[in-house]
């Protein structure tokens, strides 16, 4: 079922479009990730959602329901943001209470909730401090906890782990997960960090200049960019010549590939290879040098000049590189199963 619709929205500031023809819908229960650079758009459509601005065109329905022109406070929708906005005279528990009193929840039922919460966020020991004697980390705790605690029909986070460090960042956010499907809240999160984005979405929406470029499974998106965009906004590309061969294919370093675009018997083009995809084998001779290694642990990054073309990075299993070395000439290859590019 589904939970969210918004549909052909536009927000224009001044001379400046934030949203043009913006549409999507997200299932009851799913984490949809809103993925793009800083000013693609992806914290207004947030804030259109969640009422704090007003679409000028376009309409958003929750559950069926037309609620494009309902107020803010009748939506039912709980907001977390990146400063946590938390009351600094209020205690951890104090504040999680603050949201149920005003949804005029009664006390018997306040304290079950409050102590429910403290639990799935692992707060207990924190529940009688105040904001400044808490963590980053317990503090972004704390307000998840709040806005989780009235029951939202939608969880809406703006970029809330972005004032947090990385290790910090990386266990909340898988904390967020656990929550978010222990809950079963349909929950929008909105950031530019596209292993945050990754790691804990069912679907990325990744954004550019305002408009939806692609929604899909963090795989899809990897594995099958719809354009040029998104294949180098998500993860490490190479360019590389292809030529168009017969059936639409093109033909990349002896392998034939379908493209994003079909090809013509002789077209010459640039096809995006990731760098795992990339297949190095030492050969006297061979029309590649590989110029430079990185090792970074399980991966060795190395670096290869092809002749009369820019150099590509190709990632190895390092445990399967001990052959070779900076200098060495070398012959490439392409994954024996790869059989789709994105064509530049």
């Amino acid at each position: 079922m589904v939970a969210v619709d918004m549909r052909n929205v536009r927000k224009v500031f001044g001379s400046s479009v934030a949203l043009e023809d913006f549409s999507i819908d997200i299932v009851s229960g799913e984490l949809v990730c809103l993925l793009g650079p800083s000013g693609c758009g992806k914290t207004t459509a947030l804030r259109i959602l969640a009422g704090f601005e007003k679409a000028d065109a376009g309409t958003i329905s929750v559950d069926d329901k037309d609620i494009t022109s309902v107020a803010v406070e009748k939506r039912n929708f709980s907001m977390v943001f990146q400063d946590y906005s938390l009351f600094p005279n209020m205690t951890a528990r104090q504040n999680i209470e603050f949201a149920l009193k005003s949804r005029k929840i009664d006390a018997s039922q306040r304290t079950a909730i409050i102590d429910r919460m403290l639990s799935v966020t692992a707060l207990e020991d924190q529940a009688d401090k105040f904001p400044h004697q808490m963590s980053g980390g317990q503090k972004q705790r704390v307000a998840l906890a709040r806005a989780i605690a009235t029951s939202p029909r939608v969880l809406l986070l703006d970029e809330p782990l972005s004032a947090l460090d990385a290790k910090v960042r990386e266990s909340l956010r898988e904390e967020i997960r656990r929550l978010q499907r222990e809950i079963g809240v349909t929950t929008v999160f909105v950031t530019h960090d596209q292993h945050e984005a990754l790691a804990i979405a069912d679907r990325v929406g990744v954004m550019s200049n305002g408009r939806l470029e692609q929604i899909a499974t963090p795989r899809q998106l990897y594995e099958a960019p719809v354009n040029p965009f998104v294949a180098t906004f998500i993860g490490s590309i190479n360019k590389v010549p292809a030529i168009g061969i017969s059936d639409g294919k093109w033909e990349c370093w002896g392998s034939a590939l379908t493209g994003s675009k079909s090809s013509t018997p002789g077209e010459s083009v640039m096809v995006g290879v990731r760098p795992e995809d990339i297949r190095v084998t030492p050969e006297p001779g061979g029309s590649a040098r590989l110029t430079d290694m990185s090792f970074l642990g399980p991966i060795t990054r190395a670096t290869i000049k092809v002749e009369r073309e820019e150099s590509v990075v190709v990632d190895l299993m390092s445990a399967e590189c001990g052959s070779l070395r900076p200098g060495q000439e070398v012959h490439l290859s392409l994954r024996p199963d790869l059989d789709r590019v994105v064509v530049f």
